[in-house]
C-alpha cells in the first residue's frame, strides 16, 4: 500500500519527504498549494484539522485500518513506530529522540519561521524589531544545536526521526541568514544528511 503525503515545498514537508524516502515506503505526493488558499478546502480539514501542511493518510495503518496522520512531529513519530526504523525501541535511547524532536517542533521551526516573515516586509520600521528578535533566537538555536552536535554524531547519538525533523529547517539556513560556518558541527551534521542518497531523493522529489 502507499502513503498519500499531503504536502507542499516547505521545511516541515521536506521532513517527511526525506523520512519516508530513508524509510524505503512508497508514497505519492498530493500537492496543498498554500499559496492558494488549498489548505482550507474542506477535504484537507478531514485529514489535518489545523490547517497546515504536512498531513498524510495510511491505508495500511494499525491493524490494516486507514488513518490519517497531522503535525509533522506527529507523522514522524508514527512513521517510525510503523517501520520500526530511526526511533529506538528503547526507552532510554528514545529519550534523546523525543527531546530533540520537540526541540525542533517548539523552537528550530517556528523561530525562524518568524524570521522569513519579517525579512519579507517592505517596510523596515515594521520589520526591524521582529527581524532582530528571531534571528538572535535563531542563532541561539543554532548555537544549542551546535553544542550538543560536539559531543555526538546525531541529535539523538544514532541517525533518528529528530535529525529530519531538523535538517528540514535547516535547509532554509540561507533563507534566514544564518551561515553554517559559524556552526561547524551543524555544518559536518548537515553536510553529512544532504550527502545521504535517500535525503538527496526527498529533497528532490517534487511537492509542489
Amino acid at each position: 500500500m502507499t502513503i498519500e503525503l499531503h504536502s507542499w515545498n516547505t521545511p516541515n514537508g521536506r521532513k517527511i519527504s526525506v523520512a519516508l524516502e530513508e524509510m524505503g515506503l512508497p508514497y505519492t505526493v498530493v500537492p496543498v498549494n498554500i499559496t492558494k488558499g488549498a489548505q482550507m478546502q474542506p477535504d484537507f480539514l478531514a485529514i489535518s484539522p489545523n490547517n497546515k501542511i504536512p498531513a498524510i493518510v495510511d491505508s495500511d495503518g494499525p491493524d490494516g485500518t486507514k488513518v490519517s496522520v497531522f503535525e509533522s512531529g506527529a507523522i514522524l513519530l508514527y512513521l517510525g513506530e510503523k517501520t520500526g526504523r530511526f526511533l529506538p525501541p528503547s526507552l532510554a535511547k528514545r529519550i534523546p529522540v523525543l527531546e530533540w524532536l520537540m526541540w525542533q517542533v517548539g523552537g528550530f521551526g517556528p523561530m525562524p519561521g518568524q524570521v522569513h516573515h519579517f525579512i519579507a516586509l517592505d517596510n523596515d520600521t515594521d520589520r526591524a524589531y521582529g527581524l532582530k528578535r528571531f534571528s538572535d533566537e535563531t542563532k541561539r538555536l543554532y548555537g544549542v544545536l551546535d553544542r550538543r552536535l560536539a559531543r555526538h554524531d546525531f541529535v539523538a547519538g544514532e541517525l533518528s526521526v529528530a535529525d529530519f525533523a531538523i535538517l528540514g529547517w535547516a535547509w532554509r539556513h540561507e533563507r534566514h541568514k544564518v551561515t553554517l560556518d559559524d556552526f561547524p558541527h551543524v555544518k559536518r551534521w548537515y553536510e553529512t544528511l544532504m550527502a545521504r542518497p535517500a535525503v538527496q531523493r526527498g529533497f528532490s522529489v517534487k511537492l509542489d
